[in-house]
């Protein structure tokens, strides 16, 4: 039996679980791969918001990334909340050295509301948008990173993720320097059920890059567990509820 691909995932604790380190390693998990995580903030969050923050320290940060690599290894890395331009930095400086596939969701915005970075902090993706293979804004995160003409014009690939977008489908677009871009469109989904779906999505699509599946590949393959741990739902909180990434099998 092949061992499964590690999966590093740097990004913020949600104390509810529906997103988030929680989502990505529920993600990794039922993907098959082995989930390993650098925690850059803990929240106090639950389904109808982010009530508290606090970013961890850049040198901790820096410190568990170096773990992971240094013993463990890693195959693949998936970047979300990073909650300081300090971490964004030092994450950076971190993954320039490594030669293996890197996601980056660049996590503004919560499924509430919440504003989970702020204007230095968005500055510091650049850098991060750089060195990513994909980076998978959201339509507000889009919107703040200057829109469509300005991710072409950084020569960067992403996908446009529609699902904050309005209407009975939802249209996700995979846009690769050089190439058309590609398009899946599917029925909406009718839930409030959506709290954490930008983290798993973007964790799965690492995962199956982990695996080296090509990157529309990862991205389909990606935007099917979305959905189907949509479907299953568990239905907890009186706000934006989590996914149901257990069921997915």
């Amino acid at each position: 039996m092949s061992a499964p691909p590690r999966i590093l995932s740097i990004a913020g604790s949600d104390s509810g679980g529906g997103a988030g380190i929680q989502a990505d390693i529920k993600t990794i998990t039922m993907l098959g791969g082995y989930a390993m995580t650098a925690i850059c903030a803990l929240t106090a969050q639950d389904t109808t918001g982010v009530h508290a923050v606090l970013p961890v320290d850049p040198d901790m940060v820096a410190a568990q990334i170096d773990a992971c690599v240094n013993d463990l290894g890693v195959d693949a890395v998936k970047i979300g909340m990073l909650g300081s331009p300090e971490i964004a930095a030092i994450v950076a400086d971190r993954l320039e050295r490594l030669a293996v596939p890197i996601v980056f969701d660049p996590v503004m915005i919560a499924t509430s509301g919440a504003a989970l970075a702020d204007a230095a902090t968005v500055a510091a993706f650049e850098r991060l948008m750089a060195i990513a293979t994909l980076t998978t804004p959201n339509v507000p995160e889009l919107e703040a990173l200057g829109g469509d003409a300005a991710m072409q014009a950084r020569g960067v690939a992403y996908v446009a993720k529609g699902g904050d977008a309005q209407g009975p489908e939802v249209t996700d677009r995979l846009v690769v320097p050089g190439r058309e871009a590609r398009t899946w469109t599917a029925p909406r989904i009718a839930t409030t059920s959506t709290h954490g779906t930008g983290c798993t999505m973007s964790s799965a699509i690492a995962t199956f890059l982990g695996f080296g599946a090509p990157l529309d590949e990862a991205v389909e393959d990606a935007r099917e567990f979305v959905r189907a741990a949509l479907l299953a739902a568990p239905g907890f909180g009186a706000g934006h509820g989590p996914l149901g990434h257990h069921a997915v099998r």
